[in-house]
């Protein structure tokens, strides 16, 4: 039971909080901050502090408007303390992330009378590695022979005047202190090609061993994480800390209270975090070249001792895995029937997925073969990043200087990455799955390389229920997991479903601040077309959208396919069409910022959107006045999990299209509906223009579930 102490404490800083804001508290906000403190002030914990007893988890649905962040901290953060634990407030997003760290945390300091410290945990990928700087300042004059042998792992870069520009603008603002190695405090965009030039991953890193270790802006960010009572950090960070058993990079899971804001994207992460593939004949090139490179290597440098007998056990190894390669590939394009060609539009290549997760006999059989020389391979170059470890720290004489072996350990590391992964790619390619859980899904897709086209292997969980049951919820102190979207069809039946989130874990809703009927209208018109019907429902879209939208200065029409969009927009009269910004012209930043800038300059401006403009999309006020949904927005039905999914509950006599397409497709309407009203003083009107929430028997469940705005129903 929540302590009177502890009670006192979370309310006399919320009381503060809107006193010191001149603000009135909020209905939802309240309710919200009642129901965390009680789930996770109510831990009973043994003589060490360890939770007792059941998963102490709790999951909130609080839709926009609530003051999500202001609600779970005032609960959690003097609840961790109390507790003597530590908090991590992980995000889906980089931007809510940062709105986090720099303006609701110190404001919540500021105002409320809590005292606590934070610090952002971010990836390595996003930090500058110091040492590749350097190399790429040099343009590669002074790398050497053995960089140049592995040039095809990203080590040798040619670097042309505009790089040159920026790499040395780059160390002026460092060795100035005007800028922190960050990639996200940088102040122009940095295209993701240049910045994989810049930064490292851990498989690279010599940590300690590097040069430029006492000035590494990753290293730096970490120092004083350990001290701080709040983490701010992402869900794909947690999970990899998880996968490595917990605590490698974050607290201890046993001694951590974590809160997954957006946490609806939680499963979906967690999927993609274990999800394995690999291409066959880029890999099967990877192979050669390891052999002819390792085979150069071993002539200019001979080496004596260990270090030398695991280089030299290589190259026979790679050409022997790259003749597996080449049978697998054949045997793959046999099973598949790819024709090479057929997918050059790239919208959706062409895949062959496994029914149930079923692979071939033949197939399993060579990858079985290969998963055996992949952790030969994963063997001999952990063996070798080992002798090169030992080497660095002068514990042993390998036959190399210590500086040498800091030249070759990225190399090498990244070696074993490959190797690794692939490794992975096959086991769970080959392994039997157990019977009471669900199958992997396993699939092959067409891909291009070069001229050739390429075979892409994959193998991923279709749910992720049981790695966070396993991994997440049933070992943290507690957990709160929260979003604006995490109920379906007004149940939490479908997140409990995907998140495995315990039997015992409470789940409340509460309201929004909004008064959806008297700020918004739902209109569902009559188009006379059947959305089923492609090119019928595209030409009425055409017909109807310039008069559907007339006067309105923002508008945000959402649809389910790239297809239909691009459809609709060359369809449109050409003058028409100048008010409309289509999502891939420009990125999406640049999209949205010349639609605010059209509407400011008092005209209307109109945004063609797919599923990405649905979610997390903020457009207030006059910017977003109307919102167009085409569809309602259910799955393609050939994502390869989501199909291997639908089966695994058919085949347990379950029906995938009211358990899966039909929840699934609420929530998508619900989050696209949500972009209309997002501040208290918004007003606008949703237009759905398929008719199935009115004619089929799922459509009424569907309606139901969505914010209560007046209908108006043709």
């Amino acid at each position: 039971m929540l302590s009177t102490e502890l009670k006192a404490q979370i309310q006399g800083a919320y009381t503060r909080f809107l006193e010191a804001k001149g603000l009135k508290p909020r209905y939802g906000q309240r309710l919200m901050i009642a129901e965390v403190a009680k789930v996770l002030g109510s831990v009973k914990t043994d003589d060490e502090g360890r939770r007792l007893g059941d998963p102490a988890v709790v999951a909130v649905e609080a839709g926009t408007g609530t003051g999500k962040t202001v609600a779970y901290c005032m609960a959690a953060i003097p609840t961790a303390k109390a507790a003597g634990k530590r908090l991590v407030l992980a995000t889906a997003t980089v931007a809510l992330q940062e709105q986090i760290v720099h303006k609701d945390l110190p404001d919540l300091m500021r105002n409320s009378g809590l005292n606590f410290s934070f610090a952002l945990a971010k990836g390595r990928g996003r930090y500058l590695c110091l040492s590749k700087l350097d190399v790429l300042l040099q343009e590669g004059q002074a790398q050497s022979s053995t960089a140049q042998l592995f040039e095809e792992e990203g080590f040798r870069i040619d670097v042309d005047e505009e790089g040159q520009k920026l790499f040395t603008s780059m160390i002026e603002k460092l060795a100035g202190n005007k800028w922190d190695g960050d990639r996200d405090s940088w102040p122009q965009e940095l295209e993701d090609s240049r910045w994989a030039q810049l930064t490292t991953d851990h498989s690279q890193c010599t940590g300690r061993h590097c040069p430029n270790f006492g000035q590494c802006t990753f290293y730096k960010a970490r120092e004083g994480m350990g001290k701080v009572d709040v983490i701010v950090t992402n869900h794909d960070m947690v999970l990899a800390d998880l996968a490595l058993g917990g605590g490698a990079v974050l607290p201890d899971p046993r001694d951590t209270l974590y809160v997954f804001d957006e946490g609806h994207h939680l499963p979906d992460k967690a999927i993609g975090h274990f999800a394995h593939f690999t291409r066959l004949r880029s890999t099967a090139d990877w192979l050669e070249q390891i052999a002819k490179n390792l085979t150069k290597l071993l002539a200019l440098h001979p080496l004596p001792g260990d270090l030398g007998r695991l280089i030299e056990q290589v190259p026979e190894l790679a050409r022997e895995l790259k003749t597996h390669q080449q049978f697998m590939f054949s045997a793959c394009e046999q099973v598949a029937d790819f024709k090479p060609g057929e997918d050059m539009e790239g919208r959706e290549r062409p895949r062959h997925r496994f029914v149930g997760g079923v692979v071939p006999e033949h197939l399993i059989e060579l990858g079985l073969e290969l998963k055996k020389g992949f952790s030969k391979l994963n063997d001999l170059f952990t063996g070798v990043t080992e002798k090169l470890k030992e080497a660095m720290d002068g514990e042993t004489s390998i036959g190399i200087a210590s500086h040498q072996a800091e030249e070759w350990y990225p190399l090498f590391g990244s070696l074993l990455a490959r190797a690794q992964g692939t490794w992975e790619l096959w086991l769970a390619f080959t392994s039997e799955d157990p019977e009471d859980s669900p199958p992997m899904a396993r699939w092959l897709t067409l891909a291009e390389s070069g001229a050739l086209f390429d075979i892409e292997v994959n193998a991923s969980p279709i749910l992720a229920a049981e790695t966070l049951r396993r991994n997440l919820w049933s070992v943290a102190y507690g957990a709160l997991v929260t979003s604006a979207t995490l109920t379906a069809l007004g149940t939490f039946d479908r997140y409990r479903m995907r998140a495995g989130l315990p039997k015992v874990a409470s789940t409340a809703v509460v309201p929004s601040p909004f008064h959806h009927a008297d700020a918004g209208v739902l209109r569902v018109p009559d188009l006379k077309a059947d959305p089923r019907n492609a090119a019928e429902h595209t030409a009425a879209i055409i017909r109807e959208l310039p008069d559907l939208v007339q006067g309105s200065r923002g508008t945000l029409v959402l649809f389910s396919s790239r297809r239909q969009m691009q459809d609709v927009f060359d369809g449109l009269d050409r003058d028409w069409r100048k008010r409309v910004f289509i999502q891939g012209n420009l990125s999406k930043q640049e999209t949205l910022n010349k639609h605010k800038a059209r509407v400011d300059s008092g005209e209307e401006s109109v945004l063609f959107g797919l599923a990405s403009f649905a979610e997390g999309v903020d457009l207030p006020g006059a910017y977003c006045e109307h919102v167009v949904i085409a569809k309602i927005p259910f799955a393609v039905p050939d994502d390869p999990v989501e199909a291997a999914l639908a089966e695994w509950i058919e085949a347990r006599g379950g029906n995938p299209f009211m358990e899966i397409a039909v929840p699934d497709a609420s929530l998508r309407l619900v989050q696209a509906c949500g972009r209309l009203l997002r501040t208290e003083a918004d007003r606008g009107t949703i237009t759905l223009l398929d008719r199935r929430v009115v004619t089929q028997r799922y459509g009424k469940a569907i309606l139901n579930a969505l914010p209560p705005f007046r209908r108006e129903i043709s």
